[in-house]
């Protein structure tokens, strides 16, 4: 079961556990630094509010202990909070404006440059930062240099065979997937006798979806009742453990690649 602070993530690879003088004799030539960004906010009646962060520590947790130990990988504390006013108004959501969590990424990407730090990757658990860290790590790259990555750790993932076809389409929050993942790094932290089975109905539309083709704005409010979208009563442990494993094998396979990586070699010359 997952336990906070505990592997490699956090005894070997956690940059703050060094002192000043460590991280400035660290070889940095290839070295990637890692900022998780999360979110806490209302996973339904079922999950805890500290899902998406709880996913995001879990996974990387899970992940850096089958990283080559030779490469320089290094985890900042996550950030917990994220932009999460889609769902506000419901109890226990704390959102940051995207004008501060836009500003709070600067500075910290400021300051792993100071550091010496050549990488650094976006590591987002939360759906709702998506398109903020999109805008965020091109301004990043313009503004300081630093080579800039972001990933969502599911988009690495081929979960066709676990997860059913419209669940895939619109579970997009608090549903199969996410319940099962918690359930297997956190089963005590799971009311599955309250887990929801709520699908937004876009039956009706050729193309209009939630995240894409057309999309549409919305607040949680608008599509669901239950402040899920997804077939949460589906999910159990084993699933989440299987989905867990392949995004933590393919993940260290990508923190390798990060390593390697030289902005410099892309453009044909």
């Amino acid at each position: 079961m997952f336990q906070r602070y505990e592997g490699a993530a956090w005894q070997t690879r956690f940059l703050p556990r060094l002192t000043s003088k460590q991280i400035e004799e660290l070889p940095k030539e290839k070295a990637l630094v890692i900022l998780p960004i999360g979110a806490v906010e209302q996973h339904g009646p079922h999950l805890p509010v500290f899902t998406d962060t709880l996913i995001g520590e879990a996974t990387l947790t899970q992940t850096l202990e089958q990283v080559n130990a030779e490469k320089n990988i290094w985890l900042l504390p996550p950030i917990p909070y994220g932009k999460s006013n889609e769902h506000i108004g419901i109890p226990g959501t704390m959102s940051l404006s995207a004008n501060t969590l836009h500003g709070i990424i600067m500075d910290l990407a400021k300051s792993v440059l100071a550091s010496g730090f050549r990488r650094l990757l976006l590591f987002n658990t939360h759906g709702g930062n998506v398109d903020l860290l999109n805008t965020v790590a091109r301004e990043i790259r313009i503004e300081t240099g630093l080579m800039v990555f972001y990933l969502m750790p599911g988009s690495l993932n081929d979960v066709t065979d676990l997860i059913a076809p419209e669940e895939m389409e619109f579970g997009i929050h608090g549903g199969d997937y996410e319940t099962s993942i918690v359930l297997s790094v956190k089963p005590d932290w799971v009311q599955m006798e309250l887990a929801p089975n709520e699908l937004p109905d876009m039956s009706n539309y050729e193309f209009l979806t939630l995240e894409g083709k057309i999309r549409f704005a919305w607040k949680m409010a608008d599509i669901s009742a239950s402040g899920v979208a997804g077939n949460a009563a589906a999910a159990n442990a084993g699933k989440g453990q299987a989905i867990q494993e392949r995004v933590a094998y393919k993940l260290s396979k990508a923190l390798e690649e990060l390593c390697d990586f030289e902005i410099s070699e892309v453009r044909k010359r």
